[in-house]
């Protein structure tokens, strides 16, 4: 939930917080719901490759304050934020009717900062 406006962002959360959940990411599926989004944490980069469907990429800090927004990341792209702690991954076009922007602070519902192993860069998605 975006704090800012009080929007739901998305309304179901699937949380990859260890090496290997964040490496498997959205690899082998073939898209991702509308209202559902995968938290990566600790992560802040992802890439799209081998994957068959763009997504929509928030960069967040360890207090939920977005550093970056990547809208449509294709396939076989690369996407990162040097300040952020954690990657959220929504269906691609999940923002476009959202109103959120870097500064927001999103509440996710659980402590991303409780991550099960250690990794300041993940290769996810």
């Amino acid at each position: 939930m975006n704090r800012r406006s009080g929007e739901t962002i998305a309304s179901t959360i699937e949380l990859a917080m260890t090496r290997s959940a964040r490496r498997r990411g959205l690899l082998h599926r073939s898209g991702l719901d509308a209202d559902r989004a995968l938290v990566l944490a600790p992560c802040l980069a992802v890439h799209t490759a081998f994957m068959r469907f763009a997504i929509d990429v928030m960069f967040v800090d360890r207090a939920g304050v977005i550093t970056r927004i990547v809208r449509h990341l294709a396939p076989w792209r690369v996407a990162a934020s040097r300040h952020a702690y954690a990657t959220i991954e929504l269906a691609a076009g999940a923002l476009d009717d959202r109103d959120v922007v870097v500064g927001d602070r999103l509440y996710l519902g659980t402590d991303i900062t409780t991550a099960g192993d250690a990794a300041s860069f993940c290769i996810a998605t």
